[in-house]
């Protein structure tokens, strides 16, 4: 009786483990379709209204690419319960999206290093992002939440408020810099499709994106809990980069058509969104959000601050060349990124 019943509890763990890995990879390639699609129309956008593609790849790329990121983070406060899950996939997202430089990188050839094509408008993106990831690594390590409204905390509030300063400081130096650009982007006058149509097809993949990032946290949750990762880890790994998928497919599709500054400030953009959708996921959040994750958060938090001064750097320097596959500031991203899953795993 013993054996059967421990036979039947192995085949049906193994049954829901793969159901739930099955559901999570087929989530994640879904969204990585999608997310390469929503490239191509985000680029038609960008050429028919005229907008600079830095400016598309900070905000409307950055927004609509990190829209699994909102829903699952709800997903994961509202139907699974878990601060770790949400605040995880936001931080290690942030992570990872920095991690990404390393990988367009390794797509361009030696003498085109990434931070040596693009331009250094992407230094104001980097340094709002160590701010406003510093405020929510403020907030985790305080423990201690003043609130402001019934279920909103000063943080979590500061979190609203700095990204539209942050969106208002951008905007204002695309402004400064417009005539610049202006001359040399009209020259392409051909023939253009419809704007509506690739609205309306821009908005279908988006829609596609979020049916399929409501269900990833359940499956996230059943992993976690099954193998016994945590879910901090698992929220920082696998859950981060399954939502970061639109930005891979994004980011590297950009950067196959030469659109490098698009591919960075889609990632850079991205960052800065990731902390606005902490304050959204507070607000369906029971409690202050931030009192109730691990304090392990904190790790991805200092790498993301690194990791965006070694982007500033690179992008004051503007290096022309890379010794191999990768330039060494690429290289060092690639392995504080590595370095941080890793101390995760430990602690965890």
């Amino acid at each position: 009786m013993e054996a059967s019943t421990l036979l039947f509890s192995k085949e049906y763990y193994i049954s829901t483990m793969y159901a739930a890995v099955g559901g999570f990879i087929l989530c994640s390639l879904i969204i990585l379709y999608a997310g390469k699609n929503l490239s191509y129309y985000g680029d038609l956008i960008a050429q028919i209204s005229g907008l600079d593609r830095g400016w598309i790849g900070l905000i409307l790329m950055a927004t609509v690419t990190s829209l699994p990121e909102v829903f699952v983070g709800i997903s994961s406060v509202v139907y699974v319960g878990s601060a770790d899950l949400a605040v995880g996939n936001i931080l290690g997202s942030c992570v990872c999206n920095l991690a990404l430089l390393s990988i367009i990188d390794f797509y361009l050839p030696k003498n085109r290093p990434v931070f040596g094509q693009a331009t250094q408008s992407h230094i104001i993106s980097a340094s709002l992002g160590i701010i406003l990831i510093s405020l929510a690594g403020l907030g985790i390590f305080l423990k201690k939440e003043w609130q402001i409204l019934p279920e909103i905390g000063l943080i979590s509030f500061s979190f609203m408020v700095f990204y539209l300063l942050s969106i208002r400081i951008v905007y204002a130096y695309n402004k400064l810099n417009e005539q610049q650009t202006s001359s040399s982007e009209t020259e392409q006058n051909h023939k253009m499709p419809n704007l509506k149509k690739v609205i309306a097809m821009y908005a279908f993949f988006a829609i596609v994106i979020l049916i399929a990032s409501i269900f990833l946290p359940d499956f996230a949750d059943k992993i976690a809990n099954e193998t016994g990762l945590g879910k901090t880890f698992v929220g920082t790994l696998f859950l981060a980069v399954s939502t970061n998928l639109p930005e891979i497919a994004v980011s590297i599709a950009a950067v196959r058509a030469g659109m490098v500054d698009m591919s960075i400030g889609n990632l850079l953009g991205s960052n800065i969104f990731n902390i606005f959708i902490l304050f959204l996921e507070d607000l369906f959040y029971q409690g202050p959000m931030l009192l109730y994750t691990s304090s392990n958060h904190l790790i991805s938090v200092f790498f993301s601050i690194v990791m965006s001064c070694v982007v500033i750097i690179s992008l004051m320097f503007k290096p022309d060349r890379k010794k191999y596959v990768l330039g060494l500031d690429t290289f060092l991203i690639f392995i504080m990124y590595i370095f941080n899953l890793f101390l995760l795993y430990k602690l965890g």
